[in-house]
């Protein structure tokens, strides 16, 4: 029992496909579990090349909640 748990903590989202908040297109982008639990970085849309800002906060068994927001320009 105690293996299964351990391989639960250690598999991470590696990618996620997100909707671009200006075009609403789908855009999968990669994504780091070797950083910090919460990260945040500007990503362009690879339909409309608009900026967004991306927040990624992880969650203990792996996963990551991925937010987009637009930037002012």
């Amino acid at each position: 029992m105690e293996n299964d748990e351990e391989s639960n903590e250690h598999s991470a989202d590696t990618e996620a496909t997100v909707a671009c908040p200006y075009c609403g297109e789908a855009n999968d982008i990669a994504l780091d579990p070797g950083g910090a639990s919460v990260q945040e970085y500007v990503e362009d849309c690879h339909v409309c090349c608009r900026p967004w800002q991306v927040r990624i906060r992880w969650r203990r068994n792996g996963s990551a909640e991925v937010r987009l927001d637009p930037l002012d320009q």
